[in-house]
C-alpha cells in the first residue's frame, strides 16, 4: 500500500492511499488518533469509550519529502514511508519510540457480520450454575447484517522495552514482551485495550470486539474481530503517569469514591438474613476491629425471582431499619445486583414488555438507554430508597460458556465457546462494551437523583472508560492458592496501567475447596478456616490487600469474618489486626492519592517503571509494587509456616528477596534501617511483617486508628518525614461523600520537605469545605536510622509554617 496524494484539514492529516484512506488527527500535542478503512469515508459511529474530541488550536505542521511525509505536533513526530505507508513514532528530539514493520503495518480483511435472529427462538433455563442462572435461546437462526473488518495493527518492539497493560486477566503475566493475550470479557478476565512502553509511548485501540495480542512466533500485533475501521491512538509520556493523563483526558476523569470505600469491607458467600448482617457489624464493634462496609451477596430477592431488585420481606422484613441500624453503627451497606432475571418476577415483567430484553429473555440489554433507565428505576425503588450505599454488580460479562466441567478447556477453545455464546445475544462488535454501558447505567442514574451520595460500583468486567463511572473492578472468582496469590499481584498492575484505577481482590480468594468435578474449584483447602495453611494464605493475602486501592475480604466454602481466623492473642489474629489498623492509620494518605487521582489523573498502584523507568531492573518485577509514591510493598507469596492440612513446615527462612529500585535510598517501614537503591537484598518475612519500605524524601501523613473512616474528623495527623532527598505531598481533604468537591469544596496543603535544611513547610490551605476543620494538630515525625527519630507538634490554622529539625 502506497501514499498517492494527502490533503491538510484544519482537523489533521488526510491520505489517499492505493488501498483506501488515513487520518491522522491530533487530539492533544500527545494524543494523536489515526484511522484507517479501506472504504470511500470514515465511520461516523460515536466511540463509547472516548468522550473527548480533538482540542482546538493544536498546532501540527507536515513536511513533504522525497521518500516521506513526516506529522508532527509539539511532542511527537510520525514519520510516514510514501511506499508502503509504514508509520515511525519518535519523540520531540527525534528519539526513535516504535516503528511499524518496513513494509506497513495497518491490515483490514473484510469480514460479513453475522448477527442473530431471534424471531423464532424459543428460551429455557439451563439452570443454577456456580456462576449463577443461566437461561438460554434455542433455535436461533442467523444472518448477514453488514459488512466490516478484521484489523491488525503490527509494531517492531525495541529489544529493551518493557509492554504493560490489557487489562486483568488469570495467568499472571506482567510485562508482555514474549506473550500472547486473548482479549474478552469472562470471569476472571476485565479487558482495557490498551498497552504502555517503558520507551515512553502508549496504543489504545478503540475497539469493542474480540481482540488479540501478540508477541510471540506469530508476529508483534494487536488484531481486532470486528471493526467498521481500524481506529487507534498514538499516546506519548514519557512517563507512565503522563501516558495515563492522556488516555483519562480521551476516555474520561474518575470521580471521587466516598471516604468510606477506602476503609475495610466485609463480604462473604453469603450473609442470609437481616439480623445476621446487624450481628456481624456489632460483632466487629465490639472488638474494636475497623469496619465501613458489610456486602449482601447474592439472593437478597424474593424467593426464586432471580436478579429482582427488592429484598426477600421474610429475611429481610424491614429494610428501612435494617439500613438505620447500620448506619447508626456508622457501617455501610453494598448489595448485589444481576443483569439477568428469572421470568416471573416483576422487574423482568416490566424489561419484558417494554422490549428491553436481549435474545434469552432473561438478560437486560444494556446497550439501550431506555433499558438502563428502567434497570435503574428498579435498583431505586427496591433497594436504593431504603437507604443502600453502594452496587456490586456482578456478572457483567453475562455470556460464558466454560464455567461448568472437570477440565479447564485449552486457552483457545475458551476463546471461541465464550466468544461464540456471547456474539449469539450480543453485535459482535460490541462483546466487549457490556460492563461499560451497564456501569453507565448506574452511575448516571443514582447521579440524576442526588449529589449527596457518590457513586460506588463493584464490578467483576471492565472497559477502559468505565472509570468515568465510579467503578472499582475486582478480579474475579479465583481459587486459594499461593500461586493464585502470586498471579494476582502482575494482574492488578496491568489492569491500573491502563488508566483504570480501582482494583481489588477477594481476600483469600473466591473459591477455597477443591471440587474434582470443576476445573475452577480448585482451592488447596477443604477444611477452610479450621486449615493452619489456609489461615497463613488468608493473612498475607491480607497484608498484601492492605495496599490495594478497596480492602475486601470475600469467598465461599468457609468464613471469612477476621475472628475467624484466631483469637486475640493468637499470630494469626493479631497479624490480621495489625495491618487492618494500619490501613485506617494510612486513611489521609490513601484518600489524598484518591483526591490526586480525581483531580490529577493519578495511579495508586503503581508497577515499578510509573516510577523508575530509567531502572531497566524494575521491568520483570512482577511481585513488588508501589502504593503511592511512598511505599514499595513486597507481598509474601510462598508458605512459610504451615501446608494445606495444617502440615508444619520446619527449616524455611522466613524471608524474601527484595530489589530496593535504583536513584534513591530507601527505609524500612518496621525498622527505620536506612540502605540504597540499586541492590537486592533479603528482607524479614516472620508472620507479622510484609517487607515493606519509604522512598526517601517521602512524607507518609497518618493518624490514629479509628473504628471508621470518619470517626475523628478532627484528629491529629502525623506527619512522617523519611530524610534523604527533598520531597513534596498533597494533604486532599473534602467531605468525604457528596459531589460538592466538583464545585470546588475541597482542600488541598502542599507539604515540603527540604532536606539539606531539615525543614518541612506546610503550605497555605487552598480550598475550603463546610465541614472543614479550622484547625488542625500536625505532629512532625523525623524518622532517623540511628533511633533517634524526633517529632515536633504544631498548631495548623491555614496559614504558612516552617518546622526546623
Amino acid at each position: 500500500m502506497s501514499i498517492l496524494d494527502y490533503m491538510l484539514r484544519s482537523d489533521g492529516l488526510y491520505l489517499h492511499c492505493t488501498q483506501g484512506m488515513m487520518a491522522l488527527t491530533p487530539y492533544t500535542p500527545r494524543a494523536i488518533r489515526v484511522r484507517y478503512t479501506l472504504g470511500s469515508e470514515f465511520s461516523a459511529q460515536p466511540s463509547l469509550m472516548v468522550v473527548a474530541t480533538p482540542a482546538l488550536g493544536v498546532h501540527f505542521t507536515v513536511e513533504e519529502r522525497p521518500s516521506h511525509l513526516v506529522f508532527a505536533t509539539a511532542e511527537v513526530t510520525i514519520v510516514i514511508d510514501r511506499q508502503t505507508a509504514a508509520f515511525t513514532y519518535y519523540d520531540r528530539q527525534g528519539v526513535l519510540l516504535t516503528r511499524e514493520p518496513a513494509r506497513g503495518g495497518k491490515t483490514l480483511a473484510p469480514i460479513d457480520v453475522v448477527v442473530s435472529d431471534f424471531s423464532a427462538s424459543t428460551v429455557a433455563e439451563a439452570g443454577l450454575s456456580a456462576d449463577g442462572v443461566r437461561i438460554e435461546a434455542r433455535n436461533i437462526r442467523t444472518r448477514i447484517d453488514r459488512q466490516a473488518y478484521h484489523t491488525k495493527l503490527e509494531f517492531e518492539w525495541a529489544e529493551s522495552e518493557a509492554l504493560y497493560g490489557l487489562g486483568s486477566h488469570e495467568e499472571g503475566m506482567f510485562n508482555l514482551r514474549g506473550q500472547h493475550q486473548y482479549l474478552y470479557q469472562q470471569n476472571m478476565k476485565a479487558v482495557a485495550p490498551v498497552l504502555v512502553s517503558t520507551r515512553g509511548y502508549g496504543v489504545l485501540m478503540d475497539s469493542y470486539s474480540l481482540m488479540t495480542f501478540h508477541d510471540d512466533a506469530f508476529g508483534a500485533y494487536l488484531w481486532s474481530d470486528v471493526d467498521d475501521e481500524l481506529d487507534y491512538y498514538f499516546l506519548y509520556g514519557p512517563e507512565l503517569d503522563q501516558i495515563v493523563r492522556e488516555l483519562r483526558t480521551l476516555t474520561g476523569k474518575a470521580p471521587m469514591l466516598p471516604k468510606w470505600a477506602f476503609g475495610y469491607i466485609q463480604s462473604k458467600e453469603r450473609y442470609k438474613t437481616q439480623a445476621e448482617l446487624i450481628e456481624v457489624v456489632q460483632e466487629y464493634r465490639r472488638r474494636g476491629l475497623p469496619l465501613d462496609c458489610i456486602v449482601l451477596d447474592w439472593m437478597s430477592w424474593p424467593g426464586e425471582q432471580w436478579g429482582q431488585k427488592s429484598f426477600d420481606p421474610e429475611r429481610f422484613p424491614n429494610p428501612d431499619q435494617m439500613m438505620a441500624e447500620l448506619h447508626a453503627l456508622h457501617a455501610h451497606l453494598m448489595i448485589s445486583i444481576w443483569p439477568i432475571m428469572r421470568p416471573g418476577g416483576a422487574n423482568w415483567q416490566e424489561m419484558h414488555d417494554g422490549g428491553f430484553l436481549l435474545g434469552n429473555q432473561a438478560t437486560y440489554n444494556a446497550f439501550d438507554k431506555d433499558a438502563r433507565a428502567l434497570y435503574w428505576r428498579h435498583a431505586h425503588d427496591g433497594l436504593f430508597m431504603h437507604g443502600i450505599d453502594a452496587w456490586w454488580c456482578d456478572c457483567t460479562e453475562p455470556f460464558e460458556a466454560d464455567w461448568n466441567g472437570a477440565v479447564k478447556p485449552e486457552p483457545e477453545e475458551r476463546l471461541r465457546i465464550n466468544t461464540e455464546e456471547a456474539k449469539r445475544y450480543l453485535d459482535p462488535e460490541y462483546i466487549n462494551a457490556y460492563s461499560l454501558l451497564h456501569s453507565q447505567g448506574i452511575y448516571e442514574g443514582q447521579r440524576a437523583g442526588t449529589a449527596a451520595r457518590r457513586v460506588v460500583n463493584l464490578t467483576r468486567s471492565a472497559y477502559l472508560g468505565q472509570q468515568r463511572y465510579g467503578t472499582i473492578t475486582w478480579s474475579g472468582d479465583i481459587a486459594a492458592t499461593w500461586e493464585t496469590l502470586h498471579k494476582q499481584i502482575a494482574e492488578g498492575l496491568n489492569f491500573c496501567a491502563t488508566g483504570l484505577p480501582y482494583w481489588t481482590v477477594d481476600v483469600g480468594a473466591f473459591f477455597v475447596r477443591h471440587r474434582p468435578d470443576l476445573w475452577f474449584w480448585r482451592g488447596d483447602y477443604d477444611n477452610g478456616v479450621e486449615d493452619m495453611g489456609y489461615r497463613e494464605l488468608f493473612v498475607r493475602w491480607f497484608q498484601y490487600a492492605t495496599f490495594l486501592p478497596m480492602l475486601r475480604t470475600h469467598g465461599t466454602d468457609t468464613p471469612r469474618e477476621l475472628w475467624r481466623f484466631g483469637e486475640p492473642g493468637e499470630p494469626m489474629y493479631e497479624t490480621l489486626a495489625k495491618f487492618l489498623r494500619l490501613r485506617y492509620q494510612l486513611l489521609p494518605y490513601l484518600y489524598s492519592l484518591a483526591g490526586w487521582i480525581t483531580h490529577h489523573d493519578y495511579t495508586m498502584l503503581r508497577l515499578l517503571a510509573f516510577d523508575f523507568r530509567d531502572d531497566p531492573n524494575t521491568y520483570d518485577i512482577r511481585d513488588q509494587f508501589m502504593f503511592g509514591p511512598a511505599f514499595l510493598v513486597c507481598p509474601v507469596t510462598q508458605p512459610m509456616y504451615y501446608r494445606a492440612g495444617s502440615t508444619p513446615i520446619a527449616d524455611v527462612a522466613r524471608e524474601r528477596t527484595v530489589y530496593l529500585p535504583a536513584g534513591c535510598d530507601w527505609w524500612d517501614f518496621w525498622t527505620d534501617a536506612r540502605l540504597a537503591g540499586g541492590q537486592s537484598i533479603v528482607a524479614q518475612a516472620d508472620l507479622e511483617t510484609m517487607p515493606l519500605f519509604v522512598r526517601a524524601g517521602s512524607i507518609v501523613p497518618m493518624s490514629a486508628p479509628m473504628q471508621y473512616v470518619d470517626e475523628q474528623p478532627d484528629a491529629a495527623i502525623e506527619l512522617h518525614v523519611y530524610p534523604g532527598r527533598d520531597g513534596h505531598f498533597q494533604l486532599y481533604e473534602d467531605a468525604g461523600d457528596g459531589y460538592d468537591y466538583e464545585h470546588g469544596a475541597f482542600v488541598t496543603i502542599d507539604i515540603e520537605w527540604q532536606d539539606a535544611a531539615n525543614r518541612l513547610v506546610l503550605g497555605e490551605r487552598n480550598g475550603a469545605y463546610p465541614e472543614m476543620p479550622v484547625q488542625r494538630i500536625f505532629r512532625i515525625v523525623r524518622h532517623d536510622a540511628t533511633a533517634k527519630t524526633s517529632s515536633r507538634e504544631l498548631c495548623y490554622q491555614g496559614r504558612r509554617m516552617e518546622v526546623n529539625f
